[in-house]
C-alpha cells in the first residue's frame, strides 16, 4: 500500500521541528535587527534611546541589550527558553504600548509578530530539539 506523504510529514518530529524553526528565526531576527546594531552603535543608541519607564537611558539600554542579545541566544539554543522569552515579551510590550502607542497595527506589525512568536515559544516551550530537552533527559 502506498504511503500517504502527508501522513509521513505529520510524524511526531514535526511540531518540534516547527518550534526549532520559530526559535531560531525569531531569535536571529531580533539579534540581527535590534541587538547587534545597538551593541555596535552603543554611544549613538545611548544618546537617542527612549526611556519610557524612567530608569535612565543607560539602564534602559543595558536592559534592551540583555533582552535583544542574551535572551535571543538562549532562545535559539533552547536553554531556559520560557524564562528567556519573558524579557523579550516585556521589551516588545513596552515598545509597542509605551514607546510607539501612535503606531497602527500595520505600522507595528513586526513588533506584534515578534510578540506572537515569542509568546508561542513561551507557552509551548522549546521542543525536543533544545538544550532544555537534553538537560531534562539527563536529570
Amino acid at each position: 500500500m502506498k504511503k500517504n506523504w502527508m501522513a509521513a510529514l505529520a510524524g511526531p518530529f514535526l511540531p518540534d521541528a516547527g518550534m526549532l524553526f520559530a526559535r531560531l528565526t525569531g531569535a536571529l531576527l531580533v539579534l540581527h535587527v535590534h541587538g547587534l546594531p545597538k551593541l555596535l552603535h552603543f554611544s549613538d543608541e545611548l544618546a537617542h534611546i527612549d526611556d519610557p519607564l524612567h530608569l535612565g537611558r543607560a539602564v534602559t539600554l543595558y536592559c534592551a541589550l540583555f533582552a535583544e542579545i542574551v535572551c535571543p541566544l538562549l532562545v535559539a539554543a533552547g536553554l531556559l527558553t520560557r524564562l528567556a522569552c519573558l524579557p523579550l515579551l516585556f521589551l516588545l510590550g513596552v515598545s509597542m504600548l509605551l514607546v510607539h502607542p501612535d503606531w497602527s497595527i500595520a505600522d507595528g506589525q513586526f513588533g506584534w509578530l515578534l510578540i506572537i512568536v515569542f509568546g508561542t515559544i513561551a507557552i509551548s516551550g522549546a521542543g525536543r530539539y533544545s538544550l532544555d530537552a537534553r538537560l531534562r533527559l539527563r536529570a
